[in-house]
């Protein structure tokens, strides 16, 4: 089967640092487009049969006007720019990528963490100001300095990466508390997030976002925690309220925060959190996923999926 594909956001994905080859192997045309418009949607898709998409969106309308469409590739895990019963009810494979970015994001969670028990950034600020050109001894410890080992790293989401997250730690000598996620059964070796809150050092987000986790960690949640304790979250922005989270640590009943995501993804608008951005919180832009390797395995398991696809061994499908 002779396939004609296009990929509508690479730019999203590629630094000019991935190998597209495999996957260029799959298609007998294949169109790449650093980022595409909703305008642009139906035109560069109208003679193609593998569409994919990391969050160009493809609603039912679109997908409705696209006669030749056989394939669509998610370059995520999440799958809310597609519309699915629609695919599904065209005779439409839809397909995601998953696992891919365990290692990367762990690792971003252990150097926020790290970062924040150390006061990283503020030293590196305090230095490039002079301070250390003017203290009077060898050195200046003006931020706090903590070890991680003997503290305890409260979890919330307790899947793949959640569990590569607590082997981290464990490997720094912390201890690892597991909360039961509201809306979700409960594990009896897990405790209410109501109670683990109020024994944790540094506290992980790594569970989805959803009707029962949005704002889960608000004003009420922080009050909860130790006002020596940190907040880490690596999963979505909805799951803090950002606005209690900056008067929470204005206040001083939280210690610090470092945040991978906001709710609102670019913050084209603005954002409390980085409209007064405190110097107990650190912010990255929803790049903790990225390592060359992690995006690597993206492509790779897009050459996977068009594969099983064509051998009718179809991989990673999400709209059965």
């Amino acid at each position: 089967m002779s396939l004609n594909a296009a990929f509508l956001d690479y730019g999203s994905l590629d630094m000019n640092d991935l190998d597209f080859q495999a996957l260029r192997d799959c298609f007998q045309r294949f169109e790449l487009y650093i980022a595409t418009t909703p305008d642009q949607v139906l035109s560069r898709l109208r003679n193609i049969d593998v569409a994919i998409t990391n969050k160009v969106v493809l609603d039912a309308q679109t997908i409705e006007q696209l006669p030749h469409l056989k394939l669509i590739l998610i370059s995520a895990t999440g799958t809310n720019n597609v519309d699915l019963a629609a695919a599904k009810a065209r005779g439409i494979v839809v397909c995601n990528c998953q696992g891919y970015g365990t290692a990367s994001v762990a690792q971003h969670t252990l150097t926020l963490m790290l970062a924040l028990a150390t006061s990283l950034i503020r030293y590196d600020r305090a230095v490039a100001a002079g301070r250390w050109q003017q203290a009077s001894q060898f050195c200046f410890l003006d931020y706090p300095i903590i070890e991680l080992s003997g503290k305890t790293l409260g979890i919330v989401g307790y899947g793949e990466l959640g569990q590569e997250v607590a082997r981290l730690a464990q490997a720094f000598g912390m201890q690892v508390l597991v909360a039961n996620i509201p809306g979700r059964p409960a594990h009896a070796d897990r405790l209410a997030l109501e109670e683990l809150l109020a024994q944790v050092d540094f506290l992980s987000l790594h569970c989805p976002l959803s009707e029962h986790t949005r704002h889960l960690i608000d004003a009420q949640a922080l009050a909860r925690m130790k006002p020596t304790a940190f907040l880490i979250n690596c999963a979505r922005g909805g799951i803090v309220h950002e606005a209690d989270l900056l008067a929470a640590l204005n206040q001083g009943i939280l210690a610090g925060a470092a945040t991978d995501v906001l709710s609102v993804e670019p913050p084209t608008s603005g954002n409390p959190l980085l409209d007064h951005t405190p110097d107990n919180l650190i912010i990255t832009p929803h790049s903790a996923w990225g390592s060359v390797q992690a995006r690597q395995r993206i492509v790779d398991q897009l050459t996977e999926n068009t594969l099983g696809f064509l051998q009718g061994q179809i991989k990673r499908q999400v709209n059965f």
